[in-house]
């Protein structure tokens, strides 16, 4: 089951290793996913308004995009789908709203990888009645990987250079 973590922002420094880990258990063990061919690319704030205002027309920046490659038959989310798509996370905003929840930016960072994946399995949160049971999922699924994975090393140590 392909996955791919490709780091576009310097902000922090991440274990690339241990995020695919995660993001596999979520497809495979959690979410049940049979096949998926799917990219997490890590970007810099600058880059995510980038592809906001591109892709979205909306200003600023956000904190997760994520772009659908596979065709839903159906509107219903279907946890066994094939998930093929790509999902943009803002290390910089994770940052931010980390702060503003009193929480760690790693795990901000997989409620984002969480909440992408989770469009790709046709979650839809427009409406206040669907973005509450996606928000339930979300809460669901990091409680999961919280007990799993030790999100605190997503961090990586810089190495000092003498």
């Amino acid at each position: 089951m392909p996955l791919t973590v490709c780091n576009r922002q310097r902000t922090r420094q991440i274990n690339h290793r241990l995020f695919q880990q995660i993001g596999l258990a979520l497809l495979n063990d959690l979410c049940e996913v049979k096949q998926a061919e799917l990219g997490i690319n890590l970007v810099a704030a600058s880059e995510m308004q980038r592809l906001n205002e591109t892709f979205l027309h909306h200003t600023g920046s956000t904190d997760v995009i994520t772009f659908d490659y596979s065709e839903h038959t159906s509107p219903v989310p279907n946890p066994v789908a094939m998930v093929h798509g790509e999902i943009f996370l803002c290390v910089d905003e994770a940052i931010l709203q980390a702060r503003r929840f009193r929480t760690t930016w790693q795990s901000e960072l997989v409620r984002y990888l969480i909440h992408g994946v989770l469009h790709l399995l046709g979650h839809d949160d427009h409406l206040a009645v669907a973005r509450r049971r996606m928000k339930r999922e979300e809460n669901q699924l990091l409680k999961s990987l919280s007990s799993r994975f030790a999100l605190s090393r997503l961090a990586r140590k810089s190495k000092l250079r003498l």
